[in-house]
């Protein structure tokens, strides 16, 4: 997972879905303003954070409270989406049942130790990887691919020949030359993933 940059990535990304009508909420998953400034940093954040998944969920559920307590927010309809940590964490919150209407998750890892059952995945799940993430190998897309057509998810998976990890991230290149990082910022990924996100909320939600 790539640090400090990635923070300001997301909140690119949360001021691009307000600019496209939405209300967007960036969740801390870390909790306590904490920022990754090296790779070693990032990935010991994401293990004090997965460690207990029901406390995950539980500063997942809050957020998505606030999210539907705000004036500008019809209750009924929520999704979420979530980049590298962020869409490991979107797509498990989907394989415990919350209540959502989509979850989309960009280069993130697909295997988890939760497995979606039958019945109990509420929304429409879409991912975007990359074909050259060395952090989330081909088998963890077939892996997830089998594991949700299993459970009877309605799921929309795309890989992106050529992109690497982070390939949403401006910043991946920077800190990828910083740190020695096998990751890239793709821009037609990026673009294409955008747009494929739209489309998918116009779909959802509706007008």
């Amino acid at each position: 997972m790539n640090p400090a940059s990635h923070t300001s990535g997301v909140i690119e990304q949360a001021e691009k879905l307000a600019a496209s009508g939405y209300t967007a909420f960036a969740l801390d998953m870390y909790g306590s303003g904490k920022q990754a400034n090296h790779p070693d940093s990032a990935q010991a954040f994401m293990q004090e954070a997965t460690r207990d998944m029901e406390q995950v969920k539980a500063r997942f559920m809050k957020a998505r409270e606030l999210l539907q307590n705000h004036d500008s927010v019809d209750p009924g309809r929520i999704a979420a989406q979530g980049y590298c940590f962020g869409g490991a964490v979107v797509l498990n919150m989907a394989r415990m049942g919350v209540e959502l209407n989509g979850v989309v998750s960009y280069h993130g890892p697909l295997g988890s130790p939760l497995q979606a059952e039958a019945g109990k995945v509420k929304p429409r799940v879409q991912v975007y990887t990359g074909g050259d993430d060395a952090m989330v190998p081909s088998e963890q897309v077939a892996g997830l691919a089998r594991e949700m057509q299993n459970a009877g998810v309605d799921l929309t998976l795309v890989s992106f020949p050529e992109a690497k990890h982070s390939f949403t991230n401006p910043g991946a290149d920077a800190v990828a030359e910083k740190f020695g990082m096998p990751i890239a910022y793709n821009e037609d990924a990026a673009r294409r993933s955008w747009q494929g996100t739209l489309r998918f909320y116009e779909e959802i939600f509706g007008e």
